[in-house]
């Protein structure tokens, strides 16, 4: 059972049962064990107080981990991940325990998928700053006991902070695999198309070149021996000569009719380039009969695709992208936008300078708009045929 669990999900029960742990000691401390005063911490305000931060950080806890790693962290996981650091604090301190750095340990193990490395290692260290006053009041420790007691949990945060680390960069390195391999398969089928188109082609070149020329030269003769016969003999050779010119129309027809449905599907390519996308859903619209003539053309248009959806993955930290082909007049028009973080200026990386070389080998152009906060949106034109 536990094979079919992704890390994520390992992380989220291993977290949930660590959280239901800990209330364990926390109920027996307040309803059977008796205070030095006699008195329970049942009747006690601070029980209040424990008990909420305590459900907080569970549903805190479970709420930042329902996502984790299936999409891009968002504004409201970040106000999450403080309300649980500062639900732990809370524990501790209302407790007069250490039961807080040990939900911290389960924080530490969120904080690396939420976090860039320097910033979780900042807040890795100064969540456990916070426990020190927790131990100086409610265990009676000196300031060193209680720095020296921080510091123990913070060690054991640490490890969980870098099992995290190395869980997040497996997680990306597999969701990075299915991306390249949903781009090569997209580009097999893409070859494969061009690869038919090809061999149609070579087909009817052949046809023409071949069977059309001696048909041709066939039918000259006979035209020649309609004139230089007469009689019975005169009448078969018109025959052979109706049939000669019948064979070559039917060649024509089949070199035509070859070289007519010699376009590449788009399509298939491009849903097969969509589906092994993790972490971003996109939108696509892109028509049933989605075919070009020009193999070439196909090529650029699928690269395109790939690099709009590599920039919003990598670079825009996008959650959803809308992507549209269709055909404008004699241009291809390709439409897209993310909703991710946006810039305040455009500096072209080797993406998008390598797009805009296809594009203009082509006759093509790009337009793309953003503002910080505001996503990428990008329009393409390509033409469907080279000006004279």
């Amino acid at each position: 059972m536990l094979g079919r669990l992704s890390h994520t999900q390992l992380l989220r029960y291993a977290g949930l049962f660590t959280w239901a742990m800990v209330g364990i000691p926390l109920l027996l401390n307040s309803w059977y064990f008796p205070q030095a005063d006699g008195a329970s911490l049942l009747s006690d305000v601070r029980l209040t107080m424990w008990a909420a931060a305590y459900f907080a950080f569970g549903l805190s806890y479970w709420l930042v981990t329902r996502s984790l790693g299936v999409r891009q962290p968002r504004w409201y996981d970040d106000v999450l991940l403080l309300v649980l650091t500062l639900s732990a604090i809370a524990v501790s301190h209302f407790t007069g325990t250490g039961l807080g750095g040990v939900l911290l340990l389960v924080v530490a193990g969120v904080i690396a998928w939420l976090l860039p490395l320097r910033l979780g290692v900042a807040w890795l260290i100064l969540q456990h700053v916070a426990l020190v006053p927790a131990f100086m009041q409610g265990l009676g420790f000196t300031l060193v006991e209680a720095v020296l007691q921080s510091a123990l949990y913070a060690g054991y945060a640490s490890f969980a902070f870098v099992i995290g680390l190395v869980a997040k960069q497996q997680a990306q390195a597999r969701d990075e695999q299915r991306r390249l391999n949903s781009e090569l398969r997209a580009t097999r089928a893409l070859l494969a198309e061009s690869s038919r188109m090809s061999e149609r082609v070579r087909i009817s070149r052949e046809l023409h070149d071949l069977l059309g020329h001696h048909l041709t030269a066939l039918s000259l003769n006979l035209e020649v021996a309609s004139h230089l016969s007469s009689g019975k003999v005169q009448e078969h050779v018109r025959q052979a000569h109706t049939l000669a010119k019948l064979l070559l129309t039917d060649v024509r027809e089949a070199v035509s009719q070859l070289r007519d449905e010699g376009s590449v599907e788009l399509a298939g390519a491009l849903r097969t380039l969509v589906e092994g996308v993790p972490a971003l859903d996109i939108r696509l619209d892109v028509p049933e009969q989605f075919t070009l003539d020009d193999p070439e053309r196909a090529h650029v248009v699928l690269r395109c695709a790939q690099e709009i959806i590599t920039n919003a993955v990598r670079h825009a930290g996008a959650s959803r992208l809308d992507l549209s082909f269709s055909r404008d007049g004699g241009e291809l028009r390709i439409r897209a936008r993310d909703d991710g973080r946006g810039a305040d200026g455009i500096a072209p990386g080797h993406g998008l300078r390598g797009m805009r070389e296809r594009l203009a080998a082509y006759g093509g152009s790009i337009d793309i708009h953003t503002a910080r906060g505001e996503g990428f949106a990008l329009d393409i034109r390509l033409p469907l045929e080279t000006p004279a």
